[in-house]
């Protein structure tokens, strides 16, 4: 009991990617490496870490060794999603006043009804146990999500966050048929950076007080990409938002 048996992964799980972002123990690193074998998805990236597994992490990943041996070491998230067109971070902070209009959290079941239909890598991107992912690394993500737990002790311990996850996107995606036809294509990686960098020229250069600037940018973030849209929605979408953030750095520099 509890053994692997010889059978094909599903191919669902060809683009998602998880990523743990400087994990403190390797025991949960191990038992990660486990879970998303569980549902059948191989891609594990690790930042800010050696890559050399204790035997405590070995022991953990029972039958998915080869999740850890083939698991992809990087410096920071923006180099580990370099290749993704949504990624997904994930946090339990409960926030409220001012700073909750950074966070626009989606529960976990409405994100396999968005990607049902779509083609390109998603990433969901899990902090470290301790103090979870920073606001900067959250800003680096496209969508939030938190699971429901109870306000008295909301934050779960990593493996089991990852098991939850990944759970909810295998039980939804796997029961759904995608047609040819149906299949929609998520941004490509290069355009999803242009859409963010054009985003933040536009917040810094519209004449608005400063403190309101970076809630500008992450509501734009979040709404534009909750669309999931498509290339070339993104065009018309970049358009607009280049030719605002052109016009109002030239009134900037006209009053200078």
């Amino acid at each position: 009991m509890g053994g692997r048996l010889e059978v094909d992964l599903p191919y669902e799980s060809d683009n998602i990617t998880i990523i743990l972002v400087r994990p403190k123990y390797d025991g949960n690193i191990g038992a990660v490496a486990r879970t998303v074998l569980n549902f059948g998805i191989k891609d594990l990236r690790i930042v800010g870490t050696t890559g050399d597994w204790s035997e405590e992490a070995r022991n953990r990943a029972k039958h998915a060794q080869d999740v850890l041996d083939s698991c992809k070491i990087y410096e920071n998230l923006n180099e580990a999603i370099h290749d993704c067109s949504l990624v997904i971070g994930t946090s339990g902070k409960r926030e409220i006043g001012d700073r909750i209009s950074f966070r626009h959290f989606i529960p976990p079941e409405e994100l396999p009804k968005r990607l049902v239909s779509v083609e390109g890598r998603v990433a969901f991107v899990f902090g470290p146990e301790d103090i979870g992912l920073t606001n900067e690394e959250l800003h680096d993500c496209d969508l939030l999500v938190t699971i429901p737990t109870w306000e008295g002790y909301p934050i779960l311990n990593l493996s089991h966050a990852v098991s939850i996850i990944c759970y909810t996107w295998y039980v939804n995606i796997s029961s759904s048929k995608k047609r040819e036809s149906e299949q929609q294509r998520l941004l490509n990686p290069f355009l999803r950076d242009r859409l963010r960098f054009e985003i933040s020229r536009l917040s810094k250069s519209m004449p608005t007080k400063d403190h309101k600037r970076t809630g500008i940018e992450e509501t734009l973030n979040r709404i534009i990409m909750r669309g999931l849209p498509k290339d070339d929605e993104i065009h018309r979408i970049l358009s607009v938002i280049t030719e605002a953030a052109d016009s109002f750095e030239r009134d900037r520099a006209s009053s200078d």
